[in-house]
């Protein structure tokens, strides 16, 4: 089969003065990739399975905000006038419902190897079809009141308080749950994911979207492509 992709051009972000003010050691990076998607992946629920086990060894649901990259997005809520316990940070949420028996949801390759880049980094991590973005601009900032936001799954959502990513025509992604306009579907042919490092630690930040580009690479029929921090 001959996939043929398109050139990127790589997105432009940037932190606004919201997020300077309550984080202003935050590091973010972006990664760009072309890509295949698929339904399922055999050999990357295989990595999600041992990790859950591992973790349900090590972590508690108490235990489990103490990670430095969870506690870090649970102290930017606070500061933003969002309560985490009632909006929780995706990366909080998927690893508390491993720690609780709960199978995690069975979405399609690309995103089930962001939740496992999430999982394992304790980042909470945007996933986008960069085809639907408006413009080639994303500033992060914090959602206002009556901010209009269709969650994946989850409808209309109050996004007050919460720290959001937006394009041109509004909001794309926040650490509690992306955009329904910008989602990725078995048609995503270019990517772009999101880490938020509200810990500051540049070189985790790193770390995870060097994974990223690894399991794109084993799962995704991708050379990785390439990815920047933003600050």
């Amino acid at each position: 089969m001959s996939i043929k992709f398109c050139t990127f051009v790589r997105m432009k972000v940037f932190v606004g003065k919201e997020i300077e003010a309550v984080c202003p050691e935050f590091v973010g990076a972006c990664v760009e990739a072309n890509v295949v998607n698929t339904p399922y992946s055999e050999g990357l629920w295989q990595e999600i399975n041992a990790l859950e086990a591992a973790f349900r060894a090590e972590l508690t649901t108490e235990s489990l905000k103490d990670i430095p990259s969870i506690a870090a997005t649970r102290r930017i809520y606070k500061k933003c006038g969002k309560d985490p316990s009632r909006y929780r940070p995706a990366s909080e949420a998927l690893i508390r419902r491993m720690l609780q028996g709960k199978e995690l949801y069975k979405v399609d390759t690309l995103v089930d190897l962001i939740n496992l880049a999430s999982i394992r980094f304790g980042y909470s991590i945007g996933g986008f079809d960069a085809d639907k973005f408006v413009g080639e601009t994303l500033t992060l900032g914090v959602g206002r009141e009556g901010e209009p936001y269709e969650g994946i799954g989850r409808g209309q959502i109050n996004i007050a308080g919460l720290p959001v990513y937006r394009d041109a025509e509004g909001g794309v992604g926040t650490p509690t749950s992306d955009h329904e306009r910008t989602k990725i579907t078995l048609a995503t042919r270019r990517l772009v994911v999101l880490i938020n490092g509200y810990d500051g630690n540049r070189e985790r930040v790193c770390q995870n979207a060097e994974y990223i580009q690894m399991l794109l690479q084993k799962y995704a029929n991708s050379d990785g492509g390439s990815y920047f921090l933003f600050l």
